[in-house]
């Protein structure tokens, strides 16, 4: 057992902007190179070997207007072992390069060739390439809603170890109807990254290479079904502290953790006040004591400190420090509010911050009910599956060009699954409880209640939202503004990785074959 580390000894750090290195008529161009490095990640830990963009953990941020679009050549300089244990089991991983890596901008809507498919991998230098790869630009037109959208790692089969090694980072698309509402800016506008990691005592990361109770014929390394780390990061570090002034702060907030959610609260009298989820501004703000919040969902959200002068606020995690009293991850940061007052606070904080058009207005063209599914595989594993699909099955989802469909996420294992759905934002219908026990029994669905309307902070754009287990979660969805591959999946990264991701094929109108 690695020594307690103490908390909120480091401050926490500033996310750096990056700059593009030219600009045309046809946008801002970056190149971002994704290289192995060392860095402390705590006051009493020796540093950490880590992979990141541009050699940063997290990686730089970028920020974009709407309507101005982006390209980004991704490169790839890590070194050809991995750093972390690789299973070849699973996906033919055996016949491939250890290290292969592709860039999925999280939240965006653009073209197949620049989504991040998994078998548009390539490894170093671009030496070999996956089935998929077509380009090393990728361009990010940005004709959507200003909002919070993370870049990371999306290799088949290793994406959980490729982003546990440090490969995420966030990028902010601004426009000019949030800008209006004078919301706080400049310094008082913090992106967190909320990570959980373990380590060694040497300061290296662990990721075990077997599960705990691993039986005696898994192959060595073999996937793990779900990983905690047991150490908190914000921003790459462990539980640090911010020091900030009495006066409102927005915080726009991602969970970057591989299996992890939070329930976040503040140990004070102090509420949140979110103004935003996944696809950018809700329509109005939402006073909230507690905030749940599955992996790759991003929340934007106001604290006012005002009233807390001179105080110590800790932000924390309610799903943390359960049964197991060395468990520490109930504590996320801590805000001390010790800054004097630079100037008067004028940002504002609207009740009303913008209009999303209901998408059960439109015509629907399909709904599909699709189950997450929980089997086994030859070494008694578990795979977790999507409509009992493998990856590798035939496409089976193919909406068309410009069409409104409902989907239905019927989950009939006992636990959440976060469901991410690529190119498209959409909007959550219900959520309805159904009986597990008599499913498991003779595959029926018997309702034990009526749906459930989203709660209020999920009632805008979202790309990923929680199917909680016995439960089916409706959402409608527009599939546009691009045709073509892309796919959907738990975003457990442990998940998606074995085997819960699928394909599906937005099909062109004048393509598409009744």
């Amino acid at each position: 057992m690695r020594r307690k580390l103490e908390k909120f000894v480091d401050p926490l750090p500033e996310i750096r902007l990056l700059k593009p290195y030219k600009k045309t008529k046809d946008g801002a161009h970056y190149e971002i190179t994704m290289k192995q490095f060392r860095k402390k990640v705590h006051r009493d830990l020796p540093p950490t070997t880590l992979w990141g963009y541009n050699g940063q953990f997290p990686g730089p941020m970028i920020e974009a207007n709407r309507d101005e679009p982006v390209h980004v050549t991704w490169l790839n300089q890590l070194p050809n072992k991995h750093l972390l244990p690789v299973d070849v089991s699973i996906h033919g991983l055996d016949q491939l390069p250890a290290v292969r890596t592709v860039v999925h901008l999280h939240g965006v809507e653009t073209k197949p060739d620049s989504d991040g498919h998994p078998e548009a991998w390539y490894t170093n230098n671009f030496r070999e390439t996956g089935p998929a790869f077509s380009r090393k630009t990728f361009t990010y037109p940005n004709h959507q809603r200003g909002s919070l959208l993370w870049y990371h790692d999306h290799a088949m089969g290793i994406t959980r170890l490729n982003v546990y090694a440090g490969l995420a980072g966030m990028y902010i698309l601004r426009d000019k109807q949030e800008e209006a509402l004078n919301l706080p800016a400049g310094d008082y506008e913090i992106p967190l990254m909320i990570t959980d990691r373990s380590f060694n005592d040497d300061g290296s990361l662990l990721y075990p290479s077997q599960p705990d109770d691993a039986a005696d014929n898994l192959p060595n390394p073999s996937i793990l079904p779900a990983f905690n780390g047991d150490t908190i990061l914000v921003n790459g570090k462990i539980w640090p502290y911010l020091e900030v002034e009495p006066r409102k702060y927005r915080f726009r907030i991602l969970n970057g953790s591989n299996t992890r959610s939070y329930r976040l609260q503040l140990d004070s009298e102090t509420l949140f006040q979110q103004i935003g989820s996944d696809g950018g501004l809700l329509r109005s703000t939402v006073e909230i004591e507690e905030i749940s919040f599955q992996p790759a969902e991003r929340i934007d959200v106001i604290i006012d400190f005002s009233k807390a002068a001179g105080q110590s606020i800790t932000l924390k995690n309610d799903l943390g420090e359960g049964a197991d009293p060395n468990d520490e991850t109930g504590e996320i940061m801590q805000f001390r509010v010790t800054k004097p007052l630079k100037n008067k606070d004028s940002s504002h904080l609207p009740s009303a911050l913008s209009v999303i058009p209901s998408l059960k207005q439109n015509d629907i063209s399909a709904i599909r009910y699709l189950k997450l599914v929980g089997s086994s595989d030859e070494f008694d594993r578990p795979l977790l599956l999507l409509n009992n699909k493998h990856w590798h099955d035939p496409v089976t989802e193919n909406p068309r060009l410009g069409s409104t469909e409902m989907w239905g996420f019927i989950n009939t294992t006992n636990f959440s699954h976060p469901i991410h759905m690529h190119l498209v934002q959409f909007q959550v219908l219900e959520h309805q409880p159904f009986d597990l026990d008599q499913y498991n029994i003779d595959g029926k669905i018997i309702f034990t209640g009526p749906p459930r309307p989203p709660a209020a902070n999920n009632r805008g754009w979202k790309d990923t939202i929680e199917a909680p287990a016995a439960n089916i979660t409706r959402v409608i969805a527009k599939f546009a503004p691009y045709s073509g591959e892309f796919v959907w999946h738990c975003h457990i990264l442990e998940h998606e990785d074995y085997d819960m991701m699928r394909p599906y094929i937005v099909v062109d109108e004048d393509e598409y074959d009744e």
